[in-house]
């Protein structure tokens, strides 16, 4: 056991000694990131403009020493791009009550819905019918993971509710059979719009 030990320190001294020049890099980097993501985590509660004021500092100051991060300087400015690209609603969960930080819960709850999914129909993908009917479905999925429901609970409170709900479903379905039949042939689906649109234009 001591000789496991002697040659698993000599193995980590070697990889140490091996990467040193690299390690003052790293903990630059490393030291903006984590400040970031405490700036973030805002433990002391502050407002959200207070948390976007604070954070625009940082990364202003990331942005003008990126070059003492050396071999990590990209991917400090692939950092600096996301933020940018994140920035107009990176704050909302500051000012709205109850609202997630992150969509990691709204990911794995698709992920689940996915798992289930799977397991039902032995499809490898995801059904296109997600896309059409994941606004019932997924609602489905999510409220009888917490109960049962009765037939009763299942009635529609009111009709035209449920007329609209429908009409929706059916519009979607609708769009995408006449993205098919495009992709399909594009030739014939143009022609016969453009006859439909000559019916309309031309007198009887």
């Amino acid at each position: 056991m001591p000789k496991a030990l002697g040659r698993l320190q000599t193995i980590l001294r070697r990889g140490l000694d091996a990467t040193a020049s690299l390690w003052p890099e790293v903990r630059v980097a490393y030291g903006w990131v984590h400040r970031a993501a405490h700036i973030l985590h805002n433990d002391t509660q502050e407002p959200g403009a207070a948390v976007q004021r604070r954070l625009h500092g940082l990364l202003g100051a990331m942005g003008q020493h990126q070059a003492k991060a050396g071999s990590l300087a990209p991917a400090l400015g692939h950092f600096l791009k996301v933020s940018r690209s994140d920035w107009p609603g990176l704050f909302h969960c500051y000012s709205v009550p109850d609202l997630p930080r992150t969509n990691n819960d709204l990911e794995q709850f698709f992920g689940a819905y996915r798992y289930h999914e799977r397991r039902a129909t032995g499809r490898k993908v995801a059904s296109p019918t997600v896309v059409l009917r994941g606004a019932v479905r997924l609602v489905a999925c999510a409220a009888t993971r917490l109960r049962p429901f009765t037939g009763e609970e299942l009635a529609p409170d009111t009709i035209s509710a449920w007329h609209e709900l429908r009409h929706a479903l059916e519009t979607r379905r609708h769009q995408r059979t006449q993205r098919r039949r495009f992709r399909r042939d594009p030739a014939t689906y143009l022609g016969k719009l453009e006859a439909q649109l000559l019916q309309l234009i031309l007198p009887p």
